[in-house]
């Protein structure tokens, strides 16, 4: 196995993550946790962090690969 084989499986993890976050946001889908609802802004804000952990992952699997 690769020596990057992780970054990139965790990079297209952290990818479908974001995208799924992405289409929560864009269609207001509501969400609860127990009795507390989850507002849609947080869910821009894992866009976000999920986008940034991906763009991490890709990054170091191509310097590993160089």
């Amino acid at each position: 196995m690769k020596s990057n084989s992780y970054e990139l499986v965790s990079g297209s993890v952290f990818c479908i993550i974001a995208a799924l976050q992405a289409i929560r946001a864009v269609l207001q889908v509501p969400v609860q946790v127990g009795a507390q609802a989850v507002p849609v802004w947080f869910s821009w804000v894992a866009v976000v962090v999920a986008g940034c952990l991906c763009i991490w992952a890709f990054r170091t699997a191509r310097q590993a690969r160089a």
